[in-house]
């Protein structure tokens, strides 16, 4: 396999001074509180911006700021300079009425102002309705910005308006172009004798699908068989097929399609909801690997070892056809009972699964063996009723079926990245590095604090996080550890340069699987294609050329750059369109659940702490998976410090320490619906006995010392009244006065380090 070097593509921050005066530009991020920051281009850390300068830029314009101080922590403060790009997207807000005064409060808080918005310019929107307004006057330092209104939305309490809201607040795509619909119905129906051609027939492969029970689209099948590897009489591995539906058969480079898909980059997921990536004609038809309809497919056709190794594996294009449809829950049924009424029901299937489930226990082993993390987090489920209003929220539960299918959708995704390496062919990979250097210092530093006896290297390997894991994995802090060694880690990314994947353990990792709702599959299946056939894929032009020959190389020797520049703007717009679907699955998420928490206000809950800050803690319900903040202030009538290293709140003085995994129990406080936050009170007398148990005996520890001293202090002003007694009725000269001498003697004696004899 060929290794591409691994470069650090972050420059190191500037010594705190040196960039004093220069002047930086960047995108302005808004805070709720009102004042900002300046996520610099450079990447750099970011500038501070002050209400004052942020009253004339809004959240999302781009800036040129002077850096005109440092705070004592060595981070810069900015002026604003010059606005270099006002955000035309439209802003999502409530329409008020106030003393005469027509104002849209912005949805999103981090842009701080109200906008204006003229009696004539309201449309036929009435006060309270949730509209989208377009800036005609931008802020400035005296003056409001200025707005009218574009597009009325609706009702706050209409059914879905919390998903309405986040696709325009976060600026998801939700609508295809005309051009793009009309190319999806020209489509056909089924596929045409002529797709056919140069295809490998696989119709008569018992190929299955394994997804869960609400699942619309089906872009991966499944077959597993016994197999003889090598020189042997009898099976000592698998083949493992996986078939993956051929999107790039539809969606040619430069067509409505691919653009409108590529604007997208990711389908998105509400709860109830979904915005393809591509339009129902294909995600939920042409491409969807429906039971029993012949379908076109990319195959990634291995053999595994019986130690979990992949021993070889080959790509090609084929017809497939799904002989079932399975859910998670109906596998694992099989899976458990091979004579239940589950496997009854679908006899001639089961010894495949059972055959999947053998190569999922040879991987499994492999993965432990590399060193890949592998970290049991408990993910919820979001149960909606009819208007859209949460039900209720449930733990999804993962069963071998899901990690069957998981295995198997890893191996096919290393291969790919394999193929593509060896051909050193540009690609989107799938990079997660390891923990920053800053990130391994706390890291580190918290594992010092309690006194583990385990650390991580200076160049750490995924095997040292395994190893952590594993050691603790029975620590009543097992969860709180787990945490931190999760937080520690970098975010995965798309990025044309293989750098591995830290969490997975893999040198070159690439995503191949989910070309239905992810561009960069779809990219990486353009590439397969591309060198099954002997060509190159460039990505600007679309098109599969010949190599560029050597006797042109002088006027080609550029040409690698720039196709690396072309996959690495577009591994980072995927990257960030990732990101932003993330963030809007998450906020209708948050407005869900502040919603349904308004129906518990007042009421208790037992819960775990979740994550802990300066500023208080988190806190996650034990029935309801909902998460809320108990703030600093809530904690009791003492000073709370927060230990960084240990990751913990300590109450001075009573002692009472909260960590990540502590039981606390709670009371709903408050709900801000708009703010998407959740406020607890803590509740006392639900405080964990251990917890209670600790501080007491700290309590009681610090009252012997204090006691101790004050005994010693006490002897010492004994000593020193007896001593000036004594002085001065010999009358050996001018005596110390008694009180000052004694105090004297005290605070000798108190300034002595605690522990010191005393003599």
């Amino acid at each position: 396999m060929d290794h591409i070097i691994k470069t650090n593509q972050h420059s190191t921050p500037p010594a705190v001074g040196a960039e004093l005066m220069s002047e930086v530009e960047g995108t302005v991020q808004g805070h709720r509180d009102g004042h900002g920051f300046l996520v610099r281009d450079d990447r750099q850390p970011d500038v501070y911006l002050s209400q004052q300068e942020m009253r004339a830029v809004l959240h999302r314009d781009r800036v040129k700021v002077r850096i005109i101080r440092y705070d004592r922590k060595g981070r810069p403060e900015g002026r604003v300079l010059e606005i270099l790009e006002r955000r035309k997207s439209p802003i999502i807000g409530r329409l008020l009425h106030e003393s005469g005064i027509w104002l849209v409060a912005p949805e999103d808080k981090r842009y701080g102002q109200d906008i204006m918005v003229p009696k004539n310019a309201i449309a036929n929107a009435t006060a309270g309705q949730v509209v989208a307004i377009e800036l005609t006057e931008p802020p400035s330092m005296y003056s409001q910005p200025v707005g009218r209104v574009t597009e009325v939305l609706g009702e706050i309490d209409d059914p879905g308006m919390e998903i309405e809201i986040a696709v325009r607040k976060y600026e998801v795509p939700h609508r295809f172009s005309p051009e793009t619909l009309a190319q999806a119905a020209a489509l056909p129906e089924k596929i045409r004798p002529a797709d056919r051609r140069h295809r490998m027939d696989l119709t008569d492969v018992p190929l299955v699908t394994i997804d869960g029970e609400d699942a619309r689209d089906f872009d991966d099948a499944v077959y597993c068989e016994p197999a003889k590897i090598g020189r042997t009489k009898s099976p000592n591995g698998w083949r493992l097929v996986v078939a993956i539906a051929d999107v790039s058969h539809y969606v040619k480079p430069g067509e409505p399609l691919d653009e409108d898909a590529y604007e997208r980059a990711t389908s998105v997921y509400f709860p109830r909801r979904v915005i393809p990536m591509l339009p129902e004609k294909i995600s939920n038809g042409l491409c969807s690997l429906n039971p029993n309809e012949d379908r076109l497919a990319m195959v990634c056709d291995m053999l595994v070892t019986a130690s979990g190794e992949v021993h070889a594996y080959q790509f090609f294009p084929a017809v497939i056809c799904s002989h079932a449809r399975f859910t998670y829950t109906e596998v694992a049924a099989i899976l458990a009972n091979t004579r239940g009424p589950e496997a009854a029901r679908r006899v001639e299937l089961v010894p495949q699964l059972l055959h999947l489930h053998e190569l999922y226990r040879a991987l499994l082993k492999e993965r432990t063996k590399r060193g890949a993390m592998d970290f049991e987090t408990t993910e919820t489920q979001i149960v909606c009723d009819e208007n859209g209003r949460i039900e209720k929220i449930v733990p999804r539960t993962r069963n071998d079926a899901h990690r069957l299918i998981e295995e198997a959708m890893l191996a096919a995704n290393v291969c790919s990245a394999d193929f593509i390496a060896r051909a050193k062919h540009p690609a989107l990979y799938r990079v997660h590095e390891g923990p920053t250097p800053e990130k391994r210092t706390l890291l580190q530093n918290y594992l010092k604090a309690l006194g583990l006896g385990l650390a991580v290297s200076e160049e750490p390997h995924p095997k040292e996080f395994q190893a952590i894991a594993a050691a603790t994995k029975d620590r009543p802090d097992a969860l709180q550890i787990h945490t931190m060694l999760l937080r520690s880690m970098q975010q995965a990314i798309y990025t044309g340069t293989n750098a591995g994947h830290f969490g997975l353990a893999y040198e070159a990792y690439t995503h191949f699987t989910s070309p239905i709702r992810r561009y960069p599959d779809l990219l990486v299946h353009r590439v397969i294609k591309a060198l099954l056939s002997g060509k190159r894929y460039h990505l600007l032009s679309g098109r599969f050329e010949d190599a560029p020959k050597v006797r042109h190389a002088g006027k080609a020797k550029h040409l690698p750059n720039q196709e690396m520049e072309h996959w690495e703007a577009a591994g980072a717009h995927c990257s960030a369109n990732e990101r932003r679907a993330d963030e809007a699955s998450r906020d209708v998420e948050a407005w869900l659940k502040c919603r349904y928490m308004r129906e518990h206000l007042g009421e208790e809950f037992a819960g775990t702490v979740s994550a802990v800050t300066s500023f208080g803690l988190f806190v996650t319900l034990d029935s309801l998976y909902v998460e809320g903040l108990v703030h600093i202030t809530e904690l009791g009538g003492e000073y709370y410090r927060f230990d960084e290293a240990r990751q913990e709140l300590r109450g001075e003085r009573s002692g009472i320490r909260y960590a990540i995994g502590a039981r606390v129990r709670v009371q709903v406080s408050r709900v801000d619906l708009d703010g998407r936050r959740i406020d607890f009170r803590m509740v006392r007398e639900g405080e964990d006995d251990a917890t209670r148990l600790r501080a007491r005996r700290e309590r009681a520890h610090d009252k012997r010392e204090a006691a101790g001293e004050e005994l010693v202090r006490v002897k010492a002003t004994d000593r020193a009244t007896k001593a000036a007694t004594k002085a001065k009725a010999r009358g050996g000269g001018k005596a110390a006065h008694p009180v000052r001498a004694a105090k004297a003697t005290t605070r000798k004696t108190s300034a002595a380090p605690r522990g010191a004899k005393r003599r």
